[in-house]
């Protein structure tokens, strides 16, 4: 060949090499669920009113592609129960869990949900969530406050993009 074609390959060679990415499927697939969750509507107490704060102006959930809050469980993969689920409340949570399709996630946002909160010693509260679901990530406070949804959403992202190596950070890290 002469220096030319060789040049002229080699210029090809590194244009491939900038250019193409090398991946696994599982990767790309876990890679684009993390960044498009659409969580279901179910709010049930006062956490409920900063988990729409959150999709307000002020914090602006759209930004990471995330506002897309679904009516129907059969178009959503993430929920957040956002405050207090007592026993009358549980079969329902559990049928809207189950109508959602597969891959899941949820969020136990504030207190009640996490561990029954100030209410846990009542004959109809549950001590958590997950006894009836299971959580994915934990967001704890009275109500908490939009950053820290936002900051939780943001750890199920990790976990959902690297499901081999798994480490949450703590918040402030």
């Amino acid at each position: 060949m002469d220096v030319a074609k060789e040049k002229e390959l080699r210029e090809a060679e590194l244009m491939v090499e900038k250019n193409v990415i090398v991946t696994s499927i599982d990767k790309v697939l876990n890679w684009a669920r993390g960044h498009s969750f659409w969580p279901v509507t179910f709010g049930l107490a006062c956490c409920a009113i900063e988990m729409m704060a959150t999709g307000g102006p002020r914090y602006d959930i759209a930004r990471f592609g995330w506002e897309v809050f679904r009516a129907s469980p059969r178009q959503a993969d993430l929920m957040i129960v956002a405050g207090t689920c007592t026993r009358k409340m549980a079969p329902l949570l559990r049928r809207i869990y189950d109508q959602m399709p597969e891959p899941k996630w949820v969020i136990a946002m504030g207190s009640c949900s996490s561990s029954g909160g100030p209410f846990v010693d009542s004959y109809s509260m549950f001590g958590g969530v997950d006894k009836i679901v299971p959580v994915d990530v934990y967001i704890p406070g009275c109500p908490p406050r939009p950053e820290s949804l936002l900051f939780g959403i943001m750890q199920l992202q990790q976990k959902v993009a690297n499901p081999a190596k798994v480490r949450l950070l703590k918040h402030g890290e």
